[in-house]
């Protein structure tokens, strides 16, 4: 009556930890296959984070600016003229300005390349309102597309917004400035230099 009573017990014992067995196997199911799965599929895990919060310490010229301990940050997709190019240059630096003064908190997301060979961050950057500063100084007319893939994420918005400002002639798409690009102007094919400081002509009328 012992013997069988022990038998019993084993027996219900051996049975309560297969149950168990199974039960582990199935919590660990999911997760196994959602691994084997993005495995199979190539898929990476994205980032958990791809922006920075900082405030705006220097304004560089109409693509790149100082923010904060972030540092040194270019817009992404964008191209400005540069200060070199005289007030055409100066007009987008201010135009920059009047969109993010000294001082004003803004969101940098960064793209595939978050960096560029000069160490600085290439992104986009949002204001505290959600408004793109990229897409706004391409829609004011002071910078044109400028497409370095990976890097292009937001590449239809830019687009649209240069299409928008050309069409509109606005800034300095109402003068003939970006028939050469500041692309071109630093690749020297843009023949002479504008004039300088001292000088406005027809071609760099001033901000609108």
């Amino acid at each position: 009556m012992i013997a069988a009573s022990a038998r019993a017990l084993l027996i219900a014992l051996a049975s309560a930890a297969a149950g168990c067995q199974s039960s582990d196997a199935n919590a660990r199911t999911p997760e196994s296959t959602t691994a084997a799965t993005a495995r199979a599929s190539g898929q990476k895990t994205p980032p958990k984070d791809r922006t920075v919060e900082c405030r705006i310490s220097r304004i560089a010229d109409g693509d790149s600016v100082v923010c904060g301990s972030a540092g040194r940050i270019r817009l992404l997709m964008i191209d400005a003229p540069e200060l070199a190019q005289g007030q055409a240059g100066r007009d987008a630096q201010n135009a920059l300005a009047d969109l993010m003064p000294v001082g004003t908190h803004v969101t940098v997301e960064t793209d595939v390349r978050p960096r560029d060979t000069y160490n600085r961050i290439l992104g986009y950057v949002y204001l505290d309102d959600g408004r793109m500063v990229n897409e706004e100084m391409a829609r004011s007319g002071y910078a044109t597309a400028l497409i370095y893939p990976p890097n292009v994420k937001h590449i239809e918005r830019i687009r649209r917004a240069v299409d928008e400002a050309k069409d509109a002639k606005r800034g300095l798409w109402a003068t003939q400035f970006f028939d050469c690009s500041p692309r071109d102007y630093r690749s020297g094919k843009c023949g002479s230099r504008p004039p300088d400081s001292r000088q406005r002509d027809r071609r760099y009328p001033g901000r609108r």
